[in-house]
């Protein structure tokens, strides 16, 4: 962190740019964090695909499943081996508003740039119990902070309580992970004091065109629909900020069949299920030279049917050459 908690706003608007991947923690076969491949993770999508930050230890990351020194441990990893090449966002959220601030406070130490809070989701709150756990937080820690609304959780943040959190001097953005009218109804209500974004490529072009927004913050789609030959995501993305939104469309058309792949292996399973689809976000970044591997229990890795089938989708849209 080197800017002041009252420059935190500025910082972020000037550091949150292009295309941030949210990664994933790799496991080693005996479930220890392999930091090994989490390096190499880290290598592949700063050097192979350009990505302009990283998001780690998030829901990606499966940060429910780490203890608090694995936590730490995997910020630490990320950062020394980003080693400056991009900024870095770090997931801190935990129920506890204690352990929040511990993680928060050691995120800033390690070097990461930014830290992200998720929504606190259990116990389930009232609103003046949600605002007490943020004000907790938010008064105890000095890094840049970004709100965490997501669907995951299983709760909304009120806009009411977005809205007074947004004045907070260091409070500099909200990832919105609930869908597009939501985002819309954030952005107009605190865009003018904090970014606004909305992790969803299949609205990307619009979201730069007709909402002004310069950062794609953050999922696994970057490493996941590009390699380091193809890379029609940042392509798009770079000419819509130039202003060449036609340019843009053209290629942003080509991913159509890897947004169908992604309704069927990823996000859509969410939706349709409620099934979290990291299993088969480390198989697909596995397939494409990424660490890949099987996530912690509950969550189970893919069957050998499934693999296959993944890895056949995959060929097929000519991601694997």
């Amino acid at each position: 962190m080197d800017y002041a908690r009252a420059d935190a706003k500025q910082a972020a608007r000037e550091r949150f740019t292009g295309l941030w991947a949210a990664i994933t923690t790799p496991f080693t076969a005996d479930g220890e964090i392999d930091e090994a491949g989490l390096a190499g993770d880290v290598g592949h999508v700063t050097d192979r695909l350009n990505a302009g930050g990283l998001f780690c230890t998030g829901v990606m990351g499966e940060f429910w499943s780490l203890g608090m020194e694995e936590r730490k441990r995997s910020v630490e990893t990320v950062v020394a081996a980003a080693a400056g090449k991009c900024p870095i966002l770090a997931h801190t959220g935990h129920h506890s508003a204690r352990d929040t601030i511990e993680l928060t406070r050691h995120a800033e130490q390690a070097g990461a740039d930014f830290a992200v809070v998720m929504t606190p989701y259990y116990p389930v709150s009232s609103p003046e119990g949600m605002r007490a756990w943020y004000h907790e937080v938010l008064s105890s820690v000095d890094i840049g902070v970004w709100l965490f609304d997501t669907s995951f959780s299983g709760v909304t943040m009120p806009m009411d309580l977005i809205d007074e959190l947004a004045d907070i001097e260091h409070v500099c953005g909200i990832k919105v992970g609930h869908d597009h009218a939501r985002y819309l109804e954030t952005l107009a209500r605190v865009g003018d004091r904090m970014l606004v974004c909305e992790a969803n490529e299949a609205v990307w072009l619009e979201n730069m065109r007709d909402h002004g927004q310069t950062v794609y913050m953050s999922s696994a789609v970057p490493f996941l629909f590009q390699t380091a030959e193809w890379q029609p995501m940042r392509e798009y993305t770079e000419l819509a900020l130039a202003g060449e939104y036609d340019k843009a469309a053209e290629i942003a058309a080509t991913l159509e069949p890897l947004r169908a792949l992604g309704s069927k292996w990823l996000h859509g399973q969410w939706l349709r299920e409620r099934i979290l689809p990291i299993p088969f976000v480390k198989a697909w970044a596995g397939l494409l030279g990424m660490s890949g591997g099987d996530p912690r229990a509950p969550l189970a890795g893919l069957t050998p049917a499934q693999h296959a089938e993944l890895e056949a989708d995959l060929a097929s849209v000519g991601l694997l050459r």
